[in-house]
């Protein structure tokens, strides 16, 4: 821990307070993030809350049921994790026991304060969405959930405009879609045309899947739409296709130490782009990714040089 701010972090707090404007104790929060972690923060643009740039993702690694040896090693992936600076975690049910697992960790370790807790509607049908929901507040043991997404567009419309009620009840904070494949964006567009009152969008995106650039990810900006990104490995494939090759030189000049690292900010390095959400179960794997949100960010050349690396 340090006592004072580095200069970058001081310029990071001063872009989140213009930002920021009446949002209560955004800028709070912010600052007390930047001095523990340096963790780079982003606005979420429709409330300007600020949101740090890595997150959790929990598909197939929180998938591990009751069972207490099981869960064991996912308690010091969260510590790890909120020690880091870290609040996004994204969940499904669709990812089996993973809402439970996070809520009854969460509750355990006492960290329900610290995260921003994302799930998704996986299903067709109002009354069956609204069941499901449900059934995700009780596991994951939330009576307000901070984002609630409509999984890979399943029955979007319906869901849509239960999510604009439950946001409206304050049940819900933010409403959002989601995808992970890029045949996937012309619906995401037809979507964007078609509603209003979108907060995320999440979608993949990697230095080894970019067509999110050509057209999603400057729609979202343009659109006011946090993003959160899905696959920021392709899926682990990035690590299989680096696994013999050095790291190159020029990472240095961002401080990364690591291939996670590099990658991690290819991917936040976007404008358009709020949050990354990695998964893992291991807890020195997120203390190396939570590192991807600190420190210089790539420029253009160093992103070029990035994609160039492969």
């Amino acid at each position: 821990m340090k006592d004072g701010l580095t200069r970058r972090e001081a310029l990071l707090l001063i872009g989140a307070a213009a930002v920021i404007g009446g949002e209560p104790g955004g800028l709070k929060a912010a600052a007390t993030q930047g001095r523990r972690t340096g963790m780079l923060t982003k606005a979420i643009p429709s409330s300007k809350e600020m949101l740090p740039v890595i997150g959790l993702g929990t598909w197939q690694t929180f998938d591990v049921g009751t069972a207490a040896v099981a869960r064991q090693p996912l308690e010091g992936v969260l510590r790890a994790f909120v020690a880091a600076g870290g609040r996004v975690i994204d969940s499904s049910p669709m990812y089996g026991s993973s809402e439970s697992v996070v809520g009854d960790l969460a509750a355990k370790l006492g960290l329900h304060d610290d995260l921003f807790v994302a799930t998704k509607v996986w299903t067709s049908g109002r009354r069956s969405g609204v069941d499901q929901m449900n059934d995700s507040m009780r596991k994951l043991r939330a009576k307000r959930i901070d984002l609630m997404q409509v999984h890979n567009l399943v029955d979007v419309a319906t869901h849509l405009d239960t999510l604009d009620e439950w946001k409206r009840e304050g049940r819900i904070r933010y409403v959002g879609i989601t995808h992970y494949h890029s045949g996937a964006y012309a619906e995401v567009e037809k979507v964007f045309a078609s509603r209003r009152g979108i907060d995320f969008l999440q979608i993949n995106y990697s230095v080894a899947e970019r067509e999110a650039e050509r057209r999603i990810l400057p729609l979202a900006r343009e659109r006011g739409v946090a993003v959160l990104i899905n696959r920021p490995f392709a899926s682990g494939e990035l690590f299989r296709r680096l696994r013999s090759r050095p790291l190159p030189a020029f990472a240095s000049e961002i401080g990364c130490t690591s291939w996670a690292q590099l990658l991690l900010k290819f991917v936040v390095s976007h404008p358009a782009v709020t949050c990354a959400i990695p998964a893992t179960s291991k807890a020195a794997h997120v203390e190396d990714n939570m590192r991807a949100g600190v420190g210089v960010m790539p420029d253009e050349r160093i992103r070029a040089l990035i994609a160039n690396a492969l």
